[in-house]
């Protein structure tokens, strides 16, 4: 199957951050698309100039839900994706991971359609193995506060391994790591968005616990890539990979850079960190070089001034929390 036939895509979770980018990316390149999002943590602003194009459909309907579509790929980006939003309805995230899979997968076997989980660097936990390649099996605690969104991806996983081993459905999985860029939601609670909001409204910069601790974060155009990727990849081929950036930063050094671009007066100041908050993550993305050729392009500094360039052109009032705990 090749990249320039015109399919029929549907991706769960299109109005969210990345899953707007991934329909433009699709609309772009002729494809029908379909968007499926409930709203809970998107914007229909994200996917509002899309509803021009003839090859563009947006269908409010929650993932939990069966849906009867003929489709020939689907892409699964529905769930809550930051700590503040996942954790508001534990039990509705984990029915949004695992109910939300058995639709998508049950769909793809009924129309022999290709299915793309977007799982998350998450099913790793806090981990002991530094960097993280996909055999390692992780270090997650099933019963803490961040287990609805660990073991609900690490569950849709096993889902969509079974579904490929007894029913032979056309199955990829990719393990996103800490991606930000334009239209993150600004009170999504992710760190990226934290600083940079904080920064431009000259407030000081909130780090929890002492700052040491690492992430790897990639640039939305680089993920979206990866994705698309590993969609069109051999059908031998179906995951899990790692996509992420491999440059690892401590989170004082983000809170820093932030500052440094936005000019901001900030001051860091120190709270305690979160329960099963990870001290260290990075992404080993060998075996997404060796398969699909992919690695980030764009670097952090870079990334953020698009970042910090898109905040400053929107007005923050009209992105309200969408929980009480951002």
């Amino acid at each position: 199957m090749t990249t320039h036939r015109i399919q029929r895509i549907l991706v769960t979770g299109g109005a969210g951050f990345l899953g707007s980018h991934l329909c433009e990316r699709l609309v772009s390149q002729g494809h029908d698309v379909i968007c499926l999002d409930n709203f809970f943590t998107s914007q229909k602003a994200n996917v509002a100039h899309l509803l021009c194009h003839p090859n563009f459909e947006l269908v409010r309907h929650d993932v939990t839900q069966p849906i009867w579509l003929e489709v020939d790929e689907i892409y699964n980006l529905a769930c809550p994706a930051a700590p503040g939003h996942y954790q508001f309805n534990p039990i509705k995230t984990t029915k949004t991971s695992v109910m939300g899979a058995i639709n998508v997968l049950g769909m793809a076997k009924r129309c022999r359609a290709k299915v793309l989980q977007a799982s998350t660097s998450e099913v790793y936990g806090d981990p002991e193995v530094h960097p993280q390649p996909e055999s390692y099996r992780g270090s997650v605690n099933p019963i803490g506060p961040r287990a609805c969104y660990d073991e609900g991806k690490r569950a849709a996983e096993t889902l969509f391994m079974d579904y490929y081993r007894m029913n032979g459905v056309n199955v990829r999985i990719v393990r996103i790591f800490n991606t930000y860029g334009p239209r993150m939601h600004p009170f999504d609670g992710r760190v990226v968005s934290n600083f940079i909001r904080q920064a431009l409204a000259g407030e000081d910069i909130t780090i929890f616990g002492d700052g040491s601790q690492t992430r790897s974060f990639c640039y939305r155009d680089d993920l979206i890539e990866g994705m698309i990727r590993m969609m069109n990849a051999p059908d031998a081929f179906c995951g899990p990979v790692n996509l992420g950036n491999p440059d690892e930063f401590t989170i004082k050094e983000l809170a820093e850079l932030v500052i440094e671009l936005t000019e901001a007066k900030s001051k860091l100041v120190y709270e305690p960190l979160p329960t099963d908050d990870p001290t260290r993550r990075q992404p080993d993305i060998s075996l997404a070089l060796q398969q699909l050729q992919w690695q980030p392009t764009i670097r952090l500094r870079d990334g953020l001034k698009r970042t910090i360039d898109w905040f400053r052109s929107i007005e923050i009032e009209e992105y309200r929390p969408p929980t009480p705990n951002y």
